[in-house]
């Protein structure tokens, strides 16, 4: 390893996976609110994590599990396909503890390494293997500790303490499996997991997922003619979706289906059980139209999978899938958020607790007579807070410093973790207690950057200047996401640290969040509605022309570079708008809609076999004799989410209509990029180009 002081931030970033490892993660705290569960890996370039415990009375941390002893290395060399498509959905590019399953009371684990259970205490520390049949995938011991369920392949399985075990469910069906996420729900709706036990311990809630119905798309490796190509089920946009069923299997027999309108709506969105009064157990389901208009949640009797209806919403775009929601309060109250008078608002039985000057980003917690849940003003997306609601009508803010925060609750321990503009990294603590220690590594960057709100839409933008600059006009360069779901334009100081190297290397970076990305309001949301592009476009012009009005902006060399919508956004820009940007980089780029699924695309764009208008308006296939720009497009071959025949058949038509361009194929590289090497060298073959586009010199 090189010392610090020949080190280079690109190399940084690339080793320690965008400056995420030794951070505290997965951070779950036991009911009695007495151990904080996490896992970290011992260094911020190590890139195994571990299962740690840390004792609330104590401040102590006990280690739980060692990948290194256990199995005696790192797990990423044997993973089940499965884990590997898990870890691809949830972005996760360490090893290790890379995700874990307690019982109730938060005092036994289990995990799989590299297809293999372990089970351990989480008051003893002491963990060790079930040699049970496997692959091993998803564990999780049922909430007394009494057994272990796991996926292995296309069935659900049942290991016993002894090692024995035992198949609960599976077909010979080729194409149907139980216990396991579809593609769509792991991808777009966040549900990574397909199984729940029941409260007691007696059953579980199982999906059965039968991909008949969805396409066949194979991925090959072309660097490797010798393998054969992968087979994916790809629910493409007006495509068919899989069939998505729910069960609640006895573990002693017997197996009852949960039954709703599968007609009108076929997405099952979250699963969850709840315990009411005299220790009655039902199952709630959250249920979504193929159109994504109207929204339930049903109450299902595990005897008789008769269901009936809580909570009903809809829209005349969309209903958005709230992280956290439906919850239940300890005295059963069924707390939801939705859209109402302008913004997300946190309903409890159907009624709006929290104010239209206020947008509820997710709930985090529904405890006895309170909820824990995350918001920022509707005005400034920049910040989230954690607020607690509690019963009598109070509101109270947990977090009070401009920043990103989170949280993690179990009985009166509260655990947030806080990214703020003034420092590095983040900060995991309990409130009003002790810190939780990181070993992630200081970004060799130090953000120079300006936060504004530009123009009667408050655009929330950020500029990044190189040190010291003289105030002499620089090159330009945007670094957007720019759409749904995700923001760049953040109080955090690591969220800049790579647009802040292209400053130093001599550009003026312009981040900015316009219409379509979360936060800001039901309005501002729906902008994209039917055209993901005018919008999300022309925000980024009225903002980098009103940060030319404040900053040292050269607008005669402006470049826009961003990945997978970003990537789209910047190819975008740079044919539709080539009197504003003069060269782009659009990494995995969505070039045509019709490639992307069904439960994303669908949602902006609607089906487009019933309307395929709005489909032709944002592809950029049709727009590929008016470029006039240079434009690299990079995309990972083995990218199974956007596939690499976006660029190919954007790049086909790029070279019909005779216009030059640039593609850079990434050998065995998917959305991500965890690769040491490849995420190091894609920021300096990046740098090149931007030079070499803009008729920069290193001096410049």
């Amino acid at each position: 390893m090189l010392a610090m002081s020949e080190d280079t931030f690109p190399r940084q970033y690339a080793r320690t996976q965008r400056l995420t490892l030794g951070e505290p993660r997965n951070v779950l705290v036991s009911p009695d609110g007495h151990r904080v569960v996490f896992a970290r890996s011992r260094a911020g370039d190590d890139p195994v994590n571990c299962l740690w415990v840390l004792d609330v009375t104590t401040g102590e941390e006990r280690l739980a599990a060692d990948p290194m002893v256990l199995i005696g290395a790192a797990d990423d060399e044997h993973l089940p396909p499965e884990e590997r498509a898990r870890r691809e959905r949830m972005r996760e590019g360490a090893g290790g503890v890379t995700a874990y399953a307690t019982d109730r009371d938060v005092t036994v684990m289990a995990l799989a390494l590299a297809g293999r259970l372990f089970v351990g205490g989480l008051i003893t520390g002491v963990a060790r293997e079930l040699p049970v049949d496997g692959p091993v995938f998803d564990p999780r011991p049922d909430p007394q500790a009494r057994r272990v369920a796991y996926v292995s392949g296309r069935s659900l399985r049942i290991a016993e303490l002894d090692g024995s075990s035992w198949e609960l469910a599976g077909e010979d069906d080729p194409d149907v499996r139980w216990g396991s996420a579809d593609f769509v729900a792991a991808e777009e709706m966040h549900r990574f997991r397909g199984y729940w036990w029941s409260p007691d311990g007696a059953a579980i809630a199982a999906c059965r997922v039968d991909d008949s119905p969805v396409q066949r798309w194979w991925i090959a490796d072309p660097a490797n003619p010798d393998h054969q190509p992968t087979e994916v089920r790809y629910p493409a946009a007006g495509t068919d979706n899989p069939h998505v069923t729910l069960h609640v299997l006895a573990i002693d027999g017997g197996a009852t289906e949960v039954r709703w309108d599968h007609a009108s709506y076929p997405y099952l969105a979250d699963v969850q059980w709840q315990v009411e009064g005299a220790g009655v157990q039902r199952v709630l389901l959250t249920v979504q139209s193929r159109d994504q208009r109207s929204l339930m949640v049903l109450a299902a009797d595990p005897r008789t999978g008769e269901t009936e209806p809580l909570f009903a919403d809809g829209d005349v775009a969309w209903v958005e899938l709230v992280p956290g929601t439906p919850a239940v309060t300890g005295d059963g109250q069924l707390v939801t958020a939705a859209d109402r008078e302008g913004c997300r608002r946190l309903l409890v039985d159907g009624v709006a607790v929290t104010p239209t000057g206020q947008q509820v980003r997710a709930v985090v917690a529904a405890g006895g007579d309170d909820v824990i849940f995350l918001a920022n003003p509707l005005d400034d997306a920049t910040v989230q807070h954690v607020w607690r609601w509690t019963s009598d009508g109070v509101l109270t803010a947990l977090t009070d410093e401009p920043g990103v925060h989170t949280a993690a609750v179990g009985g009166d321990t509260v655990v947030i973790r806080s990214a703020v503009l003034a420092e590095p990294g983040a900060t995991t603590r309990l409130l009003d207690g002790p810190v939780i220690a990181s070993h992630a590594q200081t970004p060799l960057v130090t953000p120079n950057v300006q936060l504004r709100h530009y123009g009667d839409r408050r655009l929330a933008t950020a500029v990044l200047l190189p040190h010291g600059h003289d105030g002499s006009p620089l090159p330009v360069l945007l670094d957007p996401y720019g759409g749904p779901h995700a923001l760049r334009a953040v109080q955090s100081y690591n969220a800049f640290c790579t647009s802040q190297w292209f400053a130093d290397q001599g550009f003026a970076v312009v981040v900015t969040d316009g219409r379509g990305t979360p936060g800001r309001g039901s309005v501002w949301e729906r902008a994209v509605h039917l055209d993901l592009a005018t919008a999300p476009l022309e925000d980024q012009v009225d903002a980098l022309h009103a940060a030319a009005e404040e900053f040292p902006l050269d607008l005669t060399r402006v470049a826009i570079r961003g990945w997978s919508f970003g990537g789209y956004l910047a190819a975008l820009a740079v044919i539709r708008r080539p009197d504003v940007f003069h060269a782009a980089v659009a990494g995995a780029p969505v070039t045509e809609w019709r490639l992307y699924d069904t439960h994303y695309t669908e949602r902006y764009l609607g089906d487009p076999t019933v309307d395929a208008v709005p489909y032709a308006a944002t592809s950029l296939l049709p727009l590929a004799d008016e470029l006039t720009r240079p434009l690299l497009l990079v995309h990972g071959l083995a990218d199974d989410n956007v596939v690499a025949a976006h660029t190919l058949q954007f790049s086909s038509a790029l070279l019909a209509a005779g216009k030059p361009h640039e593609v850079l194929p990434l050998v065995g590289v998917t959305h991500m990029t965890p690769q040491e090497v490849v995420a190091e060298h894609l920021l300096l073959h990046q740098l090149e180009f931007l030079r070499r586009s803009l008729g920069l010199t290193p001096a410049d």
